[in-house]
């Protein structure tokens, strides 16, 4: 969840480094720093707080140097501060090093350089990695890097420069993401695509267990073990003029209206209008393997999960496969009951989410198959499944997820179309309805966004309000989950989601007169049942808005505002109905005067457990 630039080249590093890290922003961070080697000496300047102040520092101080490194930090081991903060370095201030992830065995590690005389000056896991490499230092810091990393236990990327080496840089991965940008007598490393767009598009992706010496005219890959590794020169199609606001106030707002462009993006190519079947190239499976499915597991983390819960009703209505979806911080640590007659399928944005992975790498383990949806071409999760759905949401920054959640529920109804498909538990008349519905959600979610200036209006009408509660049932309590999830993370306002039947078994007691309650009622099967909750919070007082679909008359005469979502297929609402949440948790939290990019204590990938 942290962010790293490194640079070796002709030019000054420290403005290159500062405006990659400012493209990993998103990234969530309490502090940053960069680091410099020039004429034989190593300068270091960090501080705790946004990189705007880092600049004013530099600004006071400048740094010059053709090779550094920088970062910034999110932190785990120890509060934010100046001394915390990265690039760490060794005692005698010779080797400076920046670390994402969590170096698990620190601490037997720091005793054990302690009592060779070490001295730390950060609560860091970090700083033993300098100090380590500090120990194995004699002429070769390639060398000494490969020995310090076969000591760590845990996950990193880092990457290291030295006062006696100024030619060179060295980086190693370990289950937290690292790149290499490939330039023209310069190069780069960075922990995430974004911050070398500026600059190259031609980049190698690290795998797990590799270390690379970078020098301004070349780079050598190899493993922990000193093997030469060949690697393929990944090409990068991203605009960079897509990491920006693109007039747009904030990035959420931003990204909310990219989500037609989106869901059209997902769909391309994996419909085959001619005959309405589902087409998903990057799916090896065909009828004999999903034949043999016995059981399928769905996990995830946060915004993910919810999406997770939609595809276990999806998945058992189309396929009639029992599913059960788990969220990944607990997936392995609770000993499933899963074999090779099983499919998991992991979710994840990112595709570098460190539960999602340790998750996806136990099911694997255990010998089933592993289906990744994600949002990021060439990412850990893409790369380690054994078939892959891309969402094509394009790059999210705003740390609340909105367009990446609505191509993951569209590529879950993809799946789930594409399974009941092969094994023929939906007639071809269901399929031919279901891809026709899926071809229209683009149109419709841009008439929900139509209804903007109305969800903002009754928004700002909440914005005292502390607590605020979701309800609904079948798809509709998952979607409530989800705006209660946005609702709460950028607006700070208590958010809690219900099953509405739930009601009488203990959430009546907390609804009293202008309680402010979000009901959906979008699902006809389910309509009458939802409209009885509905009067029984309203019979105590409680202020109601209401999702509908378009034509319900009804409701208006029961609550106090009313939401209209297009009509679809009654399994595909999901995807409409999370958007006027996500409008009305924005408004919210902008009439509060939050940061709805970065919202406080959260990062947008987190890399570590």
């Amino acid at each position: 969840m942290c962010g790293i630039m490194g640079y070796i080249g002709p030019k000054q590093a420290v403005p290159i480094i500062v405006d990659g890290l400012n493209k990993l922003e998103y990234r969530g961070y309490d502090s940053a720093g960069v680091a410099v080697v020039n004429d034989g000496k190593l300068s270091v300047t960090k501080t705790v707080g946004r990189l705007a102040k880092l600049a004013e520092v530099i600004a006071q101080k400048p740094l010059s140097g053709q090779v550094g490194i920088g970062h910034t930090r999110w932190a785990t081991h120890g509060r934010p501060s100046d001394r915390n903060s990265h690039p760490h370095t060794d005692c005698n201030k010779r080797i400076a090093v920046v670390h994402n992830g969590i170096i698990e065995n620190y601490l037997k590690l720091r005793n054990e350089l302690q009592e060779k005389g070490h001295i730390f000056l950060s609560e860091t896991d970090t700083e033993v990695i300098p100090h380590l490499i500090e120990e194995y230092y004699h002429g070769d810091l390639l060398a000494a890097v490969r020995q310090a990393v076969i000591r760590l236990e845990g996950s990193f990327a880092i990457v290291v420069t030295a006062a006696d080496e100024p030619e060179r840089l060295v980086v190693a991965r370990k289950a937290s993401p690292l790149i290499v940008g490939l330039g023209q007598g310069e190069n780069y490393v960075a922990s995430d695509i974004p911050a070398i767009l500026n600059y190259t598009r031609e980049v190698y992706i690290l795998d797990d267990g590799e270390l690379a010496e970078v020098t301004a005219t070349g780079i050598f890959v190899s493993d922990f073990a000193g093997n030469p590794v060949r690697k393929s020169v990944f090409h990068v199609q991203w605009d960079a003029v897509a990491a920006e606001k693109g007039g747009y106030e904030d990035f959420m707002l931003k990204e909310i209206h990219e989500q037609p462009r989106a869901i059209r993006d997902t769909l391309a190519g994996k419909i085959d209008k001619e005959n309405k079947r589902v087409v998903l190239p990057e799916v090896k499976m065909g009828r004999t393997e999903l034949q043999k499915i016995k059981k399928i597991f769905i996990t995830a983390c946060g915004t993910a999960y919810h999406a997770g819960l939609v595809g276990k009703y999806i998945f058992e209505k189309l396929t009639r496969i029992p599913v059960e979806v788990d969220v990944a911080s607990e997936f392995r640590y609770r000993n499933p009951i899963i074999d090779e007659s099983m499919l998991t399928i992991v979710v994840s944005q990112s595709g570098e989410t460190a539960d999602t992975l340790a998750a996806m790498r136990e099911a694997k383990a255990r010998g089933t198959r592993v289906l990744a949806i994600t949002n990021v071409v060439g990412s850990s999760v893409a790369r380690e499944a054994d078939d892959l759905i891309l969402t094509l949401a394009g790059p999210e920054i705003a740390v609340a997820s909105t367009k990446a959640y609505t191509t993951q529920l569209l590529s879950i109804y993809l799946l789930g179309i594409f399974i009941a498909q092969e094994l023929g538990t939906i007639t071809d008349a269901e399929r031919a309805e279901m891809v026709d519905a899926l071809l229209g959600l683009a149109e419709q979610v841009e008439k929900v966004l139509n209804t903007e200036a109305k969800i903002k209006e009754f928004a700002e009408d909440f914005k005292d309000k502390e607590n605020i509660f979701f309800i609904g049932r079948g798809l509709d309590y998952y979607v409530s989950l989800e705006g209660a999830l946005k609702l709460k993370e950028i607006s700070y306002i208590h958010a809690e989601a219900y099953a509405a039947g739930e009601l009488k078994h203990g959430t009546l007691a907390l609804i009293v007169e202008g309680v402010p309650v979000f009901a959906l009622a979008t699902q006809p099967d389910l309509y009458e049942k939802m409209l009885s909750n509905i009067k029984e919070v309203k019979a105590r007082e409680a202020t109601v808005v209401a999702l509908a679909n378009t034509g319900d008359h009804e409701l208006k005469h029961s609550v106090d505002y009313v939401l209209h979502i297009p009509k679809t297929l009654p399994i595909f609402t999901s995807i409409l109905a999370v958007v006027p949440l996500q409008l009305f948790a924005y408004y919210a939290a902008k009439s509060r005067g939050c940061d709805v990019d970065k919202p406080r204590n959260l990062a947008k990938s987190v890399t570590v457990e």
